[in-house]
Formats: structure tokens, C-alpha cells, sequence
């Protein structure tokens, strides 16, 4: 179905199974559109990412991947309000809250263009040739009549035909990214857990629960942006490191202050930066990950991370519960652990956004050349 197609079902399914939940004649039904509704909620996110930075060079990649993230803290402080205003019918939330879905789906997707690299993948190279022409002319610019494009792994018949059909198996049987797939899935596992786990514990701050929220939300908006604005001098590696480690060491701090009187406001600011830093994160290893893997793959190896994030949101109640120290605790020490494991993937800034796996491993053992080309690659 393509990013775009994939992306156009969901948003139909979310706004669906969210509108029936408000429909719900009892709790084993309500519990299992619930359950439906996540299956589609993920892929939104995980397929709009995908389609909004496939067609974007390394120079510009990092910075539009990091301003979708604004979007998300926003829906959530948006939430917040909502939640707050509907207190008396939890079925008139859930019929508010599906409609942005319904709307995007009718009125955006219409004008919303493939992905170029998936038709490539595809060997489609008409259609993709088609849709940066528009990008081009919605640009001011033109493409040149003799341009085409072609694919990392042009030249080697064999790996042609492998490729229209990788799948998730072919990132653990290449040793490029068998190792990249197993640090990125525990690590988002962490990043989770500490991110969504900082965003329920505002319920053992025992301040307003709304206002809480929207406060967490707003802490996060500097990270992203101070994120956005180091990623193209530090690159991502360092970034994710510094970030996880100082989200960790301000957890910790927190667990050790006790929350009475005046000491309460200092351990939510220390909470707060432990958000601020785990939201620079949580938004960073969208697009580190990314960049990680090539376009056959992309898609799947981002949905094992995004089910290994979904795991550590479900495992963030379970610590909140443990007590009002203990959860920063945990989550200081998962923030330091995921920042050690960054420490073993390799650095993506400006590297191209290969196509293929052959084209990844080729790449990888390539020499780079005089300005930092690499050659084998069609970066778009």
C-alpha cells in the first residue's frame, strides 16, 4: 500500500475504532477497541514520520524530523485541556479526541504525495521521478530532462532481486544492522519507560493533574528545540548520550529528595528536566533510527523499536505505582543505561539515507571520498 496508503487506512481506524469506544456497552468491549485503537494510534505516528522525512536530503533531515515532535507535545497539552473540559462523559472525550484523525484523513491526505524512495525501492522509478518533479515545481525549481534516479544496488543483478523483498529477517541476517535493530529496540524500550513513566508520575507530585500535565508538555517543547539546534553541530550520537544521561542523573536527584514542604517544588523541577531531557531523547531516536536503516527495511525495523517503546509506556504505570522515590529511582537508572548503550551505535549526521540493504553494506565499507561523499548511494 505505500507510506501513504498505510497512513490513509490507519487514520480511517483510528478515528473508527475511537469513535466506537465512545460507543461502548460495557467494559470487555470497551477494553478491546481500546486495544485496536493502539494497534492503529502507533502506526500513525510510525507512518507519518516516515513519509514526511523520506524525501528530505541529510542537510535538512535532522531538523524536520525533530518538528513533528512539536506536534506531539502540543496534542498532548491539547489532551490535557480537552480532558479537563469533558470531567462529566468519558464517551463525549473519546468522540472529541477521534475526530482530528477523521479530518486529516478527508481533508489532508488528498494532497498528500507517495514517498519518493518507497516507489524507488519499488523499482518505480517513473512514478518517483513524478513526484519530485512536483516537489521541484511546487519549489520554484526544475529538474533537468536528462536526470533519473538509480538505486544503491544498480549494479549487482543479484541483490536487485533480494531486495524487492526484504523484509525484517534481512536486518538480523546482515551483521551491518542485526546489532543496530537489537541497541535500538532496548533502547527505545528505556527511553520509554523513563518518558512516559515522567509524564504519569505527576500524580505522585500531588499537584493538579491537568496542570501537571500541560507543565510536563511545555518542559519538553525547550528540549526538542535545543535538540533541533545542536543536532547539525554535535550530530545524533552525542546528543542521545547527553540527553539520556542527564535525564538519568536528575531522576536520580529527585528520588533522593524527600517530597514535603518547600522540597516538593524541588524535586518537580528535577522531574522536569528529567522530562525536558528524555524528551530531547524520545524525539531524537525517531530520526536516529531512521537514518539507521535503509528504505526496504525502514519501516519495519521502526516498527520493532516503536513496539519496543509501547512496551516501556506499558511498563511506566507499573513503576509509577511503587511509590513517590522509587519511580525516579528506576527511571534515573534506565536514563543512565540507555545512554551507555548510544555509546555503540554509529554516528548518521550527514551520512546518506541509503535504499537498500546491499546499498547500506556497501556504503559502510566504502571509504568516504573527498567532501564527504560516499560513493554507491542515491541519496534523492
Amino acid at each position: 500500500m505505500g507510506r501513504k496508503g498505510t497512513l490513509h487506512m490507519v487514520c480511517f481506524l483510528n478515528a473508527i475504532f475511537g469513535l466506537l469506544t465512545a460507543l461502548s456497552p460495557n467494559y470487555w468491549v470497551y477494553m478491546a477497541l481500546r486495544l485496536l485503537t493502539g494497534f492503529s494510534a502507533g502506526s500513525v505516528c510510525l507512518c507519518a514520520f516516515v513519509l514526511a522525512t523520506e524525501p528530505i536530503g541529510p542537510s535538512y533531515r535532522g531538523v524536520t524530523g525533530m518538528s513533528t515532535c512539536y506536534f506531539f507535545s502540543g496534542g498532548i497539552a491539547v489532551l490535557a485541556g480537552i480532558a479537563a473540559m469533558c470531567q462529566s462523559s468519558w464517551r463525549l472525550l473519546y468522540v472529541v479526541t477521534s475526530m482530528p484523525s477523521l479530518v486529516f484523513a478527508l481533508a489532508v491526505m488528498p494532497f498528500v504525495s507517495e514517498s519518493p524512495r518507497w516507489y524507488l525501492v519499488r523499482r518505480r522509478t517513473d512514478d518517483a521521478m513524478r513526484i519530485l518533479r512536483n516537489i521541484a515545481s511546487t519549489n520554484g525549481r526544475s529538474i533537468p530532462d536528462g536526470v533519473t534516479l538509480k538505486l544503491d544496488d544498480e549494479d549487482d543483478l543479484n541483490k536487485k532481486v533480494e531486495e524487492s523483498s526484504s523484509t525484517i529477517l534481512d536486518v538480523f541476517r546482515s551483521r551491518a544492522t542485526r546489532g543496530r535493530l537489537v541497541l535500538s529496540v532496548i533502547i527505545s524500550f528505556l527511553c520509554s519507560a523513563v518518558y512516559f513513566g515522567l509524564s504519569l508520575n505527576v500524580v505522585n507530585l500531588k499537584l493538579n493533574l491537568y496542570i501537571s500535565v500541560v507543565a510536563n508538555c511545555l518542559a519538553e517543547m525547550p528540549g526538542f528545540l535545543l535538540t533541533t539546534v545542536l543536532l547539525q553541530r554535535f550530530g545524533r550520537k552525542p546528543l542521545a548520550i547527553g540527553s539520556m544521561i542527564l535525564s538519568g542523573i536528575f531522576c536520580t536527584s529527585a528520588s533522593l529528595i524527600a517530597g514535603v514542604g518547600a522540597l516538593r517544588v524541588v524535586r518537580m523541577a528535577c522531574g522536569m528536566v528529567g522530562i525536558f531531557g528524555m524528551a530531547a531523547t524520545y524525539s531524537l531516536l525517531v530520526v536516529y533510527t531512521a537514518e539507521l536503516f535503509p528504505t526496504a527495511v525502514r519501516t519495519a525495523a521502526m516498527g520493532c523499536t516503536a513496539q519496543a517503546s509501547q512496551m516501556g509506556a506499558i511498563l511506566a504505570p507499573l513503576v509509577v505505582v511503587l511509590g513517590e522515590q522509587v519511580p525516579f529511582a528506576v527511571f534515573g537508572v534506565f536514563g543512565i543505561i540507555g545512554g551507555l548503550l548510544v555509546i555503540c551505535l554509529p554516528e548518521t549526521m550527514n551520512k546518506p539515507l541509503y535504499d537498500t540493504m546491499f546499498g547500506l553494506e556497501k556504503g559502510e565499507r566504502a571509504p568516504i571520498s573527498e567532501g564527504g561523499v560516499i560513493p554507491g548511494n542515491s541519496e534523492i
